[in-house]
């Protein structure tokens, strides 16, 4: 993992190599871990590579190593939803290679900075993004992204022109040129991209979304 340093002692850990390729994060919420494997086989067939699984979804460390033997590293797969530094530290330890956070806390944040993983952490007024950056985050997930649009990077980066950012909640598969053209480094999708994958719904239908979703990222901006 590379590392960029930041001002003062922080080191700052790169993004992935499949995150600045995909600029693109699926985000799994499901009825348990144990339903994982199908929908991220039909996703990494569509292109989407970076895969978050929630631990508002039970099982998920029981499952996280089954899925990275299972997958080695045709995807990456972190860990969401993260809040306390404890489960950062067991994401890690069983080898999670990111983690996100719907806020944004300190602990958290240090303990993945610290081991050099990439680290998202959640918020949405700037003095809650700038904490999160300045602590070393990899970028900062504007949480819920909906309620201040694409527009919003370009008033951000007035103040802090080098955060880096991932807009998440509600984003729909439509909205996501506009977020890469105003200069997200990725965008993170759950319900709009999943849709019924969970409830049984068409895994070919997911496949076809993801590989809708990366055409349209590449249309509008590419790799970074």
């Amino acid at each position: 993992m590379l590392h960029l340093e930041t001002p003062g002692t922080v080191s700052r850990p790169a993004p992935s190599a499949i995150l600045r390729d995909s600029r693109v994060v699926a985000v799994l919420r499901a009825r348990h871990a144990k339903d994982y494997t199908p929908v991220i086989e039909a996703l990494r067939e569509g292109g989407v590579l970076s895969i978050e699984l929630t631990l508002s979804t039970p099982g998920v460390f029981d499952e996280l190593p089954l899925l990275q033997e299972r997958f080695g590293n045709s995807v990456e797969i972190g860990v969401g939803t993260v809040t306390t530094a404890a489960e950062a530290e067991t994401a890690l330890d069983l080898g999670a290679a990111y983690i996100v956070t719907p806020i944004t806390e300190p602990d958290v944040i240090t303990a993945c900075t610290r081991r050099g993983v990439s680290v998202f952490p959640g918020g949405l007024t700037p003095t809650e993004l700038h904490a999160g950056w300045s602590r070393g985050a990899t970028a900062v997930k504007v949480f819920p992204a909906s309620t201040v649009g694409p527009g919003y990077i370009s008033q951000l980066r007035g103040p802090f022109p080098d955060i880096q950012v991932i807009p998440s909640g509600g984003v729909d598969i439509e909205d996501v040129p506009a977020w890469i053209r105003a200069g997200a480094l990725a965008v993170s999708l759950g319900g709009p991209l999943l849709g019924d994958a969970f409830k049984g719904g068409s895994l070919t239908e997911l496949t076809a979304r993801a590989r809708r979703l990366r055409n349209l990222i590449g249309e509008a901006g590419g790799e970074r």
